[in-house]
């Protein structure tokens, strides 16, 4: 939602702040897969209960994503490849930071459940207020389940569009978009708000799938019709991925 109403000014934001970038040529690629490589690692410190770390190994590992392709574009050496690399490593950095999740809550899960401490269930929503998780038993079993949601719906989203834009010209973003997902985890995971931002997340992932579902039901629905009313004999498009 964001990078759609602001996405035409990030390239301006960029080489007013950053002007150091283009001082001379950079591979894009590489900053792609370093950006990677250190957003990939909130993962582990998530996994290890550093949300701080973690949270500031996302900002700093989307600021190499935010700016690789504004290099690509600069010093005019965008790739169809580069493409490619990006929207695939973003993938893997989704992935890796939700199992980062899973698994602290996992470990949680399998302590001792009656040694949850006094802050592990805040009775009111302002008890939420500098409050990271140190749960276990059933409260672990709440964040297996938050996590577990928004890592099939994050990854079902970006398929969704994936897959609906070989058919129609355009896919909108929705409510939360990967931009929005990751700043909101890491914002929390820095300030200690977890808890509300996994609820906000959960339930954001999902009304997004379910916005591009009832988009590409209606596009594709109306270009049958279209196809149908000009004598056009579609061959099915079904099948399993490899």
């Amino acid at each position: 939602m964001i990078k759609e109403k602001l996405g035409h000014r990030i390239d301006g934001w960029i080489h007013s702040f950053f002007p150091f970038l283009f001082w001379r040529p950079i591979n894009p690629d590489l900053l792609t897969v370093v950006g990677m490589v250190v957003a990939g690692g909130a993962g582990l410190a998530f996994a290890a209960g550093a949300f701080r770390l973690g949270g500031g190994l996302l900002i700093l590992g989307g600021f190499f994503d935010l700016v690789d392709g504004v290099v690509a574009r600069h010093f005019e050496i965008s790739t169809r490849f580069g493409a490619f690399l990006d929207s695939t490593l973003d993938r893997v950095v989704d992935i890796l930071v939700m199992v980062g999740l899973l698994v602290f809550f996992a470990r949680a899960s399998m302590q001792n459940p009656l040694a949850i401490a006094e802050t592990s269930i805040p009775a009111h929503w302002s008890d939420f207020a500098g409050w990271q998780p140190a749960a276990t038993g059933d409260h672990a079993l709440l964040g297996l389940v938050l996590c577990t949601v928004i890592l099939v719906s994050s990854v079902v989203t970006s398929y969704a569009r994936a897959r609906a834009e070989h058919v129609v010209e355009r896919m909108p973003g929705g409510l939360l978009e990967r931009g929005e997902r990751i700043g909101l985890l890491a914002g929390a995971a820095i300030v200690g708000v977890l808890w509300p931002i996994l609820w906000l997340l959960a339930i954001g992932t999902v009304v997004t799938v379910g916005q591009r579902f009832l988009y590409a039901h209606r596009e594709m629905t109306r270009l049958d019709r279209a196809e149908s009313a000009a004598g056009v004999t579609r061959v099915s498009e079904r099948m399993d991925e490899p």
